[in-house]
Order: structure tokens, then C-alpha cells, then sequence
């Protein structure tokens, strides 16, 4: 046997030590990927190096290395770190696998259709409500949502349709991590307002979110469950206040709690008791 095959025989190509080094390497590269996807304003080095317990010379030498794939970006006039083009190409891929979203897509364009408002699929990730799809109104004012941009739990429509549903024990943990910051001063910022506006939610089967996010913005929401009951998805419609005021918010909000009851029911979902 040769010296060249000696070395290597019985051995997976790549491994040692420095295939160790790769690995730690790609998952500290990962790491500042999902933290940069968690503030879409971008983090100056010194914020991700702390968040990601690193040196600020070794986050900013993984931070090249990804600048040059495209999966970041560094923003020339404020400084801070982005995540770039590839980065989202990826998540939108991911998302065109998952089922809800396509089902959901065409139960989207009828809300605008039938209300001509923006109408909005979101997810629970952790303590925030991510936005995954649109349908958007051709009003002149209208309400658009950045795809994965995030609102709080508590101040959101599609946040509160899913935290009404979720397990006490889960609840719990989401207001002990995250509290219940004040976005407006309608936002629902204590615990006993918070509990009573989620059982409402399952009583009626749709969350409003009466200017508790943004001044001047009425939005209604409702759950899409998986097989188990358990929150999937939520969708919405918003709009400006002055187009959806308040005596037409339970006939939108009637609406939008039977479309996610369809979208569950062709998920092969179930929506559970209240």
C-alpha cells in the first residue's frame, strides 16, 4: 500500500482536526446568520460579537467570509451588519416548502378581494409574531408588512390569535422571557389585560388589534391549527382605522376567523374547543 493510501484508508475523507475547525466554524457562522434574521435594522460588530459570545476579530472574520457568498452585508452609512439576498432566497425556499403557506396563498388574495384590505400569514417564533405572506390592498393608504419582519406577541393580531391558543405552561414561559412592553398606549401591557383579551380571542375565534401596534391601524386575526389543535399559523386583515372602524370590526373579524378554519380544514387540521 502506498504511503498516500496508508494515511487515509479507513478514514472518511475531511475528518481530523481541521474538519473540527470547519465545523465550529460553520456553526458560528449560522449563529450570527440567525441573530442578524432577528433584527432586520441590522447589529453594529460589537452588538453580534457580544450576542454571540465571540471576539469582535473572529465575528468579523466570519462576517467576511459570509459578506463574500452574499449571505450578509454591511450597510456603508450606518455601519452595521445585514443579512443579504442569498440569505432570504434560502428562507423563501424553505418557506415554499412548508404546505400552510402555499395552501394559504390564494385564501389571502380572496380577503383582499372581499375586503380590500392587506391580508397577512404569520407565524409564532418564540416570543415574536414572523410575517410569511401578503396579499396587498391597491388602496392608495394601505398597510404593508415587510415578509420576515417581527411584532411583539402581545401587541399584534396575528401575535394574540396565536398565543390564545398556546398551552398555560407555554404562555407562562413567553411572558416571563418577554414581558409585555408597551408599544402604544393601547397595547395590552399587563398580565391580567393580556388574559382576559386571550380568552375573549377564543370565544369569539378572532384577535383585534385596536391600535395596540400602531396608532391609526385596526387588524383582526385568526389561528390556522395543525392536526393536534395546536397554533400553526395565523392570518389577518388590517387596514387604516378609518376604513375599518370599529362597527366593522366583527364582521371582518367573523370573515377572517372562518377563511383560517378553511385553510385548517384543507391542512387537515382541527380547531379546537375554546
Amino acid at each position: 500500500m502506498s504511503e498516500v493510501k496508508r494515511r487515509t484508508a479507513g478514514r472518511p475523507a475531511g475528518s481530523g482536526k481541521a474538519s473540527g475547525g470547519h465545523s465550529q466554524s460553520l456553526v458560528r457562522g449560522l449563529n450570527l446568520l440567525e441573530r442578524l434574521s432577528a433584527s432586520p435594522g441590522g447589529l453594529a460588530l460589537s452588538e453580534l460579537a457580544e450576542q454571540a459570545d465571540l471576539a469582535p476579530s473572529t465575528t468579523h472574520r466570519l462576517l467576511q467570509a459570509l459578506q463574500g457568498q452574499g449571505f450578509v452585508t454591511q450597510d456603508s452609512e450606518l455601519g452595521v451588519w445585514k443579512i443579504d439576498v442569498k440569505t432570504f432566497r434560502i428562507g423563501n425556499s424553505f418557506l415554499e416548502a412548508r404546505d400552510f403557506v402555499a395552501t394559504s396563498r390564494p385564501f389571502l388574495r380572496r380577503l383582499t378581494a372581499l375586503t380590500g384590505e392587506t391580508a397577512n400569514l404569520g407565524i409564532r417564533d418564540d416570543g415574536t409574531a414572523v410575517f410569511l405572506a401578503q396579499s396587498e390592498s391597491s388602496q392608495m393608504m394601505r398597510m404593508i408588512t415587510r415578509l420576515g419582519s417581527r411584532a411583539p406577541l402581545h401587541a399584534s393580531g396575528v401575535g394574540k390569535a396565536l398565543m390564545a391558543w398556546l398551552p398555560d405552561d407555554e404562555l407562562e414561559r413567553v411572558l416571563a422571557e418577554r414581558g409585555l412592553a408597551r408599544v402604544t398606549e393601547n397595547t395590552l401591557h399587563t398580565p391580567e389585560s393580556l388574559r382576559a383579551g386571550l380568552a375573549e380571542i377564543r370565544r369569539q375565534g378572532f384577535a383585534c388589534d385596536r391600535e395596540e401596534h400602531a396608532i391609526g391601524l385596526h387588524c383582526v386575526a385568526a389561528c390556522i391549527h395543525d392536526e393536534h389543535g395546536i397554533p400553526l399559523a395565523a392570518i389577518s386583515v388590517s387596514g387604516p382605522v378609518a376604513r375599518i372602524p370599529e362597527t366593522r370590526l366583527l364582521e371582518l373579524g367573523a370573515l377572517v376567523r372562518d377563511t383560517a378554519a378553511e385553510i385548517t380544514a384543507r391542512l387537515g387540521g382541527r380547531v379546537p374547543e375554546a
